[in-house]
């Protein structure tokens, strides 16, 4: 688990250059004010995905629950990995000398800021299937509900005062240096974007390979055997008769 508070450098009380005058958490959890952010900001958006444009299937729609969740788990899994992965760079910024330091409000801005894009950049993959995200453009609705819902975040984290939420000290990125935190931000959720999507692409192509789940059979109509039985043994009288009505 990460402990906050095993971050910090031994000699943060002394050391001039450590921008927080109290010692870390013991353990990292985000401001439930921002949880609520992230809700209205950005699931509130999602709703414009009713009015994207698809493409149609080959067969027609039919729930395949199995790949939905093996899918879902890759698409979370990776974002969640993301997430760790940064919040681990960022908690080690005094010891790598990464960002020349966070302090802990910009830490818990960045996560916020992370989580935010994470999700909608989630969304513009899972909307295209098995296909890259690039291959279908969205509709102008989500499109804007995504540039308006991720532009609010941006400046949120940016603008946030500095402040004690839920007991959590939060600080806005482009209070302290680097103001460009923001942008730093922005460039990993993007480059970890294309790792998602590629694992997306990838899950697909081993789900129709091998036809796990059935995913190759989804949609289509399984006739019983006794329909085909059926089939073999009147198709011969059954094509004559309708030859003979077509004759007529």
């Amino acid at each position: 688990a990460f402990k906050p508070s095993s971050y910090m450098p031994a000699d943060w009380e002394t050391d001039p250059s450590f921008p927080d005058t109290h010692s870390w958490p013991e353990f990292f959890h985000m401001p439930v004010l921002m949880l609520m952010l992230i809700t209205l900001l950005n699931d509130g958006t999602l709703i414009a995905i009713g009015y994207d444009t698809v493409q149609a299937r080959d067969t027609p729609e039919k729930w395949n629950i199995p790949v939905l969740y093996l899918v879902s788990t890759v698409l979370a899994g990776v974002a969640l990995i993301s997430s760790i992965v940064l919040l681990d760079i960022m908690l080690n910024s005094w010891e790598t000398g990464a960002f020349g330091g966070l302090s802990y409000g910009q830490i818990t801005a960045s996560i916020y800021l992370k989580v935010s894009i994470s999700d909608f950049l989630t969304l513009f993959s899972a909307r295209t299937n098995e296909n890259w995200f690039w291959t279908t453009a969205p509709a102008p609705i989500l499109l804007g509900a995504g540039c308006i819902a991720l532009s609010l975040s941006t400046i949120i984290a940016c603008a946030w005062p500095p402040s004690y939420p839920d007991g959590v000290y939060t600080e806005g990125l482009g209070r302290r240096s680097p103001q460009a935190m923001a942008v730093y931000v922005w460039l990993y959720c993007i480059a970890w974007w294309f790792v998602q999507d590629a694992a997306k692409v990838g899950t697909f192509y081993v789900l129709k390979k091998y036809n796990l789940f059935g995913y190759n059979d989804t949609g289509k109509l399984i006739m019983p055997e006794s329909a085909l039985k059926y089939i073999r043994d009147h198709k011969a009288s059954d094509m004559a008769k309708a030859a003979s009505k077509g004759g007529h």
